[in-house]
């Protein structure tokens, strides 16, 4: 009995934060994913974390233990939070190309979220899920998780790290290299668009019984698809260095807070 009593708040810590990060993680988030099966999936790899990391740790359960449970759902929340910044980059650079080729206002659900998500955001994103799971990408998501207690302990100093700034200013670069992520994925077709208009400006001037307003519409949906499909195959290399961003982003943001707890 004394061995389950010290096995119990170690084994809910861990399964906190793991919880957690299927909350926010992408591909795991999916709506469309039971919650059965991110309940199972979390029971069983918490056994295995635990069976690893935490079958020698101890904790005292007393009121501090409901800090500790806050703590390990941030650090989940963090982590999950990190991957999902890159998985966005798609849908805001698919926003910036429809608001373009004047698709903005025909939107669709996302599966993921629930919520209304551009057209090319929404259908770059389905490839990036299927390239992400085809890459095995998920497996590397869980091997992260798990390779998260070699960096950030159930005895950490999270809230320490939170209030000195290191984590909100990580996130806030994060943040930023994501939005020029976008920014540099939608720049081929937005600048192809811009010369469109350029070039229906100049029709506009040296033609005006042209009704650009009627030619400019179709015109410039079939130069963006065009291009998307000129660009359409360096798409997966594109997305591998994506990737590679985001679980470099993950390391970093542990290795902040290691920095941080070694010093």
């Amino acid at each position: 009995m004394d061995l389950f009593l010290q096995a119990v708040p170690i084994f809910l810590l861990i399964f906190c934060r793991i919880t957690s990060f299927f909350v926010v993680a992408p591909i795991f988030s999916n709506r469309g994913v039971p919650a059965m099966f991110k309940i199972g999936l979390g029971f069983f790899v918490t056994v295995l974390v635990y069976l690893v990391y935490g079958i020698n740790q101890t904790v005292n359960l007393d009121a501090g233990y409901i800090l500790f449970v806050i703590r390990e759902i941030l650090a989940g929340v963090l982590l999950g939070f990190v991957a999902y910044l890159f998985f966005t980059v798609v849908q805001t650079a698919g926003a910036f190309i429809d608001l373009q080729m004047g698709f903005g206002m025909a939107n669709v659900i996302d599966p993921m979220t629930g919520t209304s998500a551009p057209l090319l955001g929404n259908f770059k994103f389905m490839i990036v899920v299927l390239l992400f799971l085809t890459m095995n990408g998920h497996h590397y998501l869980l091997m992260a998780l798990m390779k998260s207690y070699d960096w950030l302990p159930i005895s950490n100093e999270l809230f320490t790290r939170i209030y000195e700034g290191s984590v909100s200013e990580f996130l806030a670069r994060t943040f930023t290299h994501t939005f020029m992520l976008s920014l540099q994925m939608s720049a081929p077709l937005v600048v192809s668009m811009f010369l469109t208009d350029v070039g229906l400006g100049f029709l506009a001037r040296t033609a005006p019984q042209y009704n650009v307003f009627v030619i400019g519409i179709p015109l410039k949906i079939l130069v963006g698809f065009a291009m998307l499909i000129l660009l359409l195959p360096g798409f997966a290399s594109l997305i591998g260095q994506l990737f590679d961003q985001m679980f470099m982003a993950m390391e970093n943001l542990l290795n902040i807070v290691d920095a941080d707890t070694s010093s």
